[in-house]
């Protein structure tokens, strides 16, 4: 971790009511004195008059807060300054900051970077943190709230915890055989092993949830040529997202728009028209939109209510949601259905429908990943942790049983905890952590 100590402002760039700048680090005080010529009260917010310490010229009159270390969101000495928001005021500030020695402007992710340092947070916290920021619907915020409260931390860290007491026993089995110990010892951590395998397995089969709410859900819309599909597109991003013409195959390429559907994050992907043809580049759009299809996590299969196709009917199945279109044109039956799955009938060109089709959609989109209350896995550096946890537990218990030396299952438990903590940062991270914090905004 870089030394000194470092600030920046914590509000965006530009006019506003308020501008908030942090400084942490052990000369804070020193710049509450240098600008405000005092230090106020512990965590009071204290009306200041600043001035440039070189100048004396005034720079502002806002609220200054003292929040000494360890008891602070750094752990270290921090200084928030709360000024008006206009651009010179903020530039003035930040210029007698950079002028005082021993202070520097903070590089991304700092702030969080030396709370997690000073044992304040987790790695699992921090990146809770980073999705906060980041969240752009309630689903995001509600995931993330959950990991910056430890909720995840705190899973992984019992598993560790659970695998240091499997390997202790397991070891004092192997040290002090001959000594009054239980003799089923080595069975127990066995059987300990082989349920902290499962428990680890089943959070892993989760369907990706997490990192689906992190990156959006991806839903693919997929149909014929002139069955509709880019003027859905159009309605639901309600805005001319993609070329709309009657001349089919108009579509060549994945058209992707975000949306915040119901709480929940998508991208809607308009595909190009499936159909049998000669033309090399359609022909590219086609497969484009078949390999759309298969890595969605949920398909609109648009089938044409002037043209009914077998081969796109195909396409209908429990990852799909069928949609006829043009129902201004043709009055759709009741109770219609493909696949078993019920047809739901909008217009793209009325609207008709449209309203029902985005309810049922999202509570698709919920029914698959809801956030819940077990912890959610997030990002792939968690999954890729866990996968190299659970092949040095299979290495450990090969078949279900033991035939190994002990010495070499003691190891891989112990290779297995070490991958658990790398997670929340408890081993083996320094090479993640210029990755990790860099990802944050400057002033967080």
């Amino acid at each position: 971790m870089k030394t000194g100590t470092i600030f920046a402002p914590a509000t965006a760039v530009g006019r506003a009511g308020i501008a908030v700048i942090r400084v942490s680090g052990e000369a804070a005080a020193r710049v509450l004195n240098a600008l405000c010529g005092k230090v106020p009260a512990a965590r009071q917010a204290t009306r200041v008059a600043l001035k440039d310490p070189v100048s004396g010229e005034g720079l502002d009159e806002g609220l200054a807060i003292w929040f000494p270390g360890p008891n602070s969101f750094t752990g270290e000495d921090v200084v928030e300054l709360h000024l008006h928001g206009g651009r010179s005021v903020v530039e003035g500030v930040m210029g007698a900051l950079g002028d005082l020695e021993g202070c520097r402007l903070a590089e991304p992710g700092e702030f969080t970077r030396r709370a997690f340092e000073n044992g304040k947070m987790d790695l699992t916290e921090a990146e809770g943190l980073a999705d906060l920021i980041d969240a752009e619907t309630a689903a995001q915020r509600r995931q993330a709230l959950r990991q910056m409260g430890g909720a995840l931390g705190e899973l992984y860290e019992g598993w560790r915890n659970r695998l240091i007491q499997i390997l202790g026993y397991f070891e004092a089995s192997i040290d002090f055989s001959e000594e009054d110990i239980p003799d089923d010892l080595m069975e127990q951590t066995h059987r300990d092993s082989l349920i902290l395998l499962a428990d680890i397995k089943n959070h892993l089969a989760d369907g990706r949830r997490g990192e689906r709410l992190r990156e959006g859900v991806h839903i693919a819309i997929l149909g014929a040529p002139n069955a509709g599909k880019s003027s859905l597109l159009n309605v639901l991003a309600q805005r001319e997202a993609a070329i709309v013409s009657e001349t089919a195959g108009t579509t060549r390429d994945v058209i992707e728009v975000q949306l915040d559907l119901e709480g929940y994050p998508v991208v809607i992907a308009d595909t190009a028209g499936i159909r049998e043809t000669r033309d090399a580049v359609e022909q590219e759009g086609v497969r484009r939109a078949l390999d759309r299809a298969a890595g969605a996590d949920l398909k609109v299969v648009l089938l044409d209510g002037e043209r009914p196709d077998t081969e796109i009917k195909g396409l209908v199945d429990d990852g799909a949601l069928p949609v006829l279109n043009k129902i201004d044109l043709t009055p759709m039956s009741s109770g219609l259905s493909v696949n078993g799955i019920g047809v739901m009938g909008v217009s793209a060109k009325t609207g008709e429908g449209i309203e029902q089709f985005l309810t049922r959609l999202g509570a698709e989109v919920r029914a698959r990943f809801a956030v819940t209350e077990t912890a959610l896995l997030t990002r792939a550096r968690h999954r890729e942790a866990l996968e190299d946890c659970v092949e040095a537990l299979m290495r450990a218990w090969p078949g279900g049983g033991s035939a190994r030396e002990p010495e070499l299952v003691a190891e891989d438990l112990r290779l297995a905890g070490q991958a658990l903590g790398r997670i929340t940062g408890r081993v083996g991270v320094e090479d993640l952590l210029d990755k990790i914090f860099s990802d944050f905004c400057i002033g967080k």
